[in-house]
């Protein structure tokens, strides 16, 4: 497939990228430091901008045959509402070059997951984190006003952790502890859904 994928140099962006390409897909990433993604390949064209052009994002959204989003804020508490006016800029593009398919990394604690955290999860969500949960909770509510393809991914605490390939996907899971996932695995099951299509409209957890 002709994939973009956003937000391609943090943990699980570059992860995602590395895979998609082992799996033979072609792949443009849109970076604001394309200097972070060391990966080179003759199937990878990585572009320097913002998320926010809009211009430049409906150029790199046509053609394409998925939209592949590990967008977040790292170094800061407040997300500023990126996830959301990305989202609506990005709905807006593949609305009018008729591309159908998205899969978005949000996170476990954000819109209705948030009634199967644990007390810890909870606290991270709603205190810490509230900024950054608000928003990615903001933009799941412009995808469900929607007629496309989406997958709204809920990971658990993500680690550095190695690509197993063995962890457990629902909509519904008990939580335990500090549940985990590795960035590996996450980038694992987005393109297992890309190929599967068994979560579309859906907003599936992922944890070991």
């Amino acid at each position: 497939m002709n994939l973009l994928i956003l937000g391609p140099t943090g943990g699980t962006g570059q992860q995602l990228v590395i895979q998609a390409l082992e799996q033979n897909h072609t792949v443009t990433a849109l970076a604001r430091t394309p200097e972070k993604l060391k990966h080179k390949h003759d199937r990878l064209t990585v572009i320097k901008g913002d998320v926010l052009d809009e211009d430049l994002l409906n150029k790199l959204v046509a053609h394409k045959d998925a939209i592949l989003s590990a967008l977040g804020v790292t170094k800061t508490w407040k997300s500023h509402g990126l996830i959301t006016k990305a989202v609506g800029l990005l709905v807006k593009a593949m609305t009018i070059h008729n591309v159908r398919r998205l899969i978005l990394v949000s996170a476990f604690g954000a819109g209705e997951s948030i009634e199967q955290a644990n007390p810890i999860q909870k606290f991270i969500a709603r205190v810490p984190l509230r900024s950054r949960y608000d928003d990615k909770t903001s933009s799941e509510e412009i995808l469900k006003k929607i007629d496309l393809d989406w997958t709204v991914i809920y990971p658990v605490m993500l680690t550095n952790g190695p690509h197993t390939r063995r962890y457990r996907v629902g909509e519904k899971m008990e939580m335990k502890g500090m549940t985990m996932i590795s960035r590996a695995d996450v980038a694992d099951f987005i393109l297992r859904e890309l190929n599967e299509n068994r979560f579309v409209r859906k907003f599936p957890i992922i944890m070991y």
